[in-house]
């Protein structure tokens, strides 16, 4: 994204490096609704609300740091992906960025299916009730247990990664009696993050076979001989935080290539092709993410040219937003500890959270916004570093951003579309205690996963 210099004069200008900094928003009480979930606005007294309630009152029943997710908002980013796929395509939410059963309950209710691709996650989706035959069972090095429980379970489809792993899901469904829906999953030499993609040669991962030297065609011609197998179509996934589809139109070029090639050699037409997730949210008002309807036609336009092109029949799409769903519905709330001012650089702001609850700053280096919720105030802009508690100096929440110049121990700060990932990849650094997930909607709250506590930690450690 693009970033201005920073505009407030010699304060910064012999420290910070040209470019790195927007200009300090107009308005420091705003909150911006592209990155905040649908219900998030202020109340009369200035203090932050989601589905009716205040924030203080949150923080004062559940804790902080928590996760607040906002369901209304979770359910209507559903059904705009439902219904701007419709009936002839399948939309599967990528576990991955968030589960739980209640999220699992949710989209079952919602008609949306659900990818897994760990033992944890599948055993999670089949307690909540998600029918088998919608859930996609993914991953690189999948054990014999997982496949096992996967195929025994009846899911829908399980996405091939290796040769060996072929072999292995086709023993397992022999032996079982059963045979057992599968895509491939192919790598087509596309790269594709944020605003830009690279079509070149991006085979050198360990997702996916390759189309580049006949990988992936041979897969097909291996799982194609096998009983315990039915070969329902292709996968491709692209990258990650993708705001538009030109990646996805080269993917599917090569990838409705390969349905060619197998139609010419086999005498079959594959009849689905899954185009993955990866799709983008907006972590600060830059962020300019497509809405659900214009991707939908994007990818049906370039799937239906494509095929048309090659004389092939036009094969049941499918897709997998994971982020673009539940990423935007959540925020984390953290309570001020400590601010630090460098005199003529930044101040340092320290809340009760950290790296353990947010590792994607320190890890990719991913920006976020961030507000103070608890009130309003009319004070100058600081420039401000959010920090964690943990120790390390890389665990930082919120890299670069502007909060008001009276902020004090006590205050609390919010940091939006914090429900994908957050959560998910939680740890438990300096023996923190992970935080819970607070579902809010019409006025109530309800914990749907807990906080740990320090009998959790303890239970554990049997030394």
């Amino acid at each position: 994204m693009s970033r201005s210099a920073h505009p407030a004069g010699p304060r910064y200008a012999d420290v910070l490096p040209e470019g790195h900094y927007t200009a300090p928003p107009t308005d420091l009480n705003a909150l911006d609704p592209r990155v905040w979930s649908r219900t998030v606005t202020r109340n009369a007294e200035g203090v932050a609300t989601v589905g009716g309630l205040d924030v203080k009152r949150l923080a004062e029943e559940f804790g902080t740091p928590a996760y607040f997710l906002d369901e209304d908002d979770f359910r209507a980013r559903c059904r705009a992906w439902r219904d701007a796929f419709g009936d002839e395509a399948d939309v599967f939410y990528a576990g991955k960025a968030f589960l739980s059963r209640a999220v699992v309950r949710w989209l079952h209710e919602e008609g949306l299916n659900l990818d897994v691709c760990s033992a944890g996650e599948l055993a999670t989706a089949l307690d909540a009730g998600m029918p088998a035959e919608r859930i996609a069972l993914h991953g690189n090095n999948k054990s014999a247990e997982e496949i096992t429980r996967a195929v025994e379970a009846g899911v829908g489809r399980i996405v091939l990664d290796s040769f060996q792993e072929i072999v292995r899901v086709a023993h397992i469904a022999e032996r079982l009696g059963k045979r057992q829906r599968v895509q491939i999953r192919v790598t087509v030499g596309v790269e594709a993050h944020t605003h830009e993609f690279i079509a070149t040669a991006h085979e050198d991962q360990k997702f996916g076979l390759a189309l580049a030297g006949g990988q992936a065609a041979e897969a097909v011609r291996r799982a194609l001989k096998l009983d315990g197998l039915e070969v329902i179509g292709i996968h491709s996934h692209i990258g990650s935080q993708i705001f538009d589809t030109s990646g996805f139109e080269v993917a599917a070029h090569r990838v409705v290539g390969l349905l060619k090639e197998i139609r010419d050699e086999h005498g079959i037409e594959l009849p689905e092709i899954d185009l993955g997730g990866g799709l983008g949210i907006a972590y600060t008002p830059e962020d300019d993410p497509r809405e659900p309807h214009e991707i939908a036609k994007a990818l049906g336009d370039i799937v239906t040219r494509e095929c048309a092109a090659a004389g092939l029949a036009v094969p049941r799409l499918s897709v997998e937003p994971g982020r673009a769903i539940v990423g935007p519905t959540a925020f984390t709330l953290y309570k001020v500890g400590t601010t630090k001012e460098l005199p003529g650089l930044r101040t340092y702001v320290s809340v009760d959270g950290g790296m353990s609850d947010n590792i994607r700053t320190a890890l990719y280096d991913a920006e976020y916004s961030v507000a103070l919720v608890s009130r309003t105030s009319t004070a100058a802009p600081m420039l401000s570093r959010v920090v964690g508690k943990h120790c390390e100096s890389g665990d930082i929440v919120v890299r670069d951003a502007f909060l008001p110049a009276d902020l004090a121990p006590g205050d609390l700060l919010a940091v939006p579309a914090t429900g994908a990932y957050c959560r998910s990849m939680a740890s438990n650094y300096n023996h923190a205690l992970r935080p819970p997930v607070v579902a809010v909607k019409d006025g109530a709250a309800r914990v749907i996963v807990r906080r740990e506590t320090e009998e959790d930690l303890l239970r554990l450690d049997v030394g």
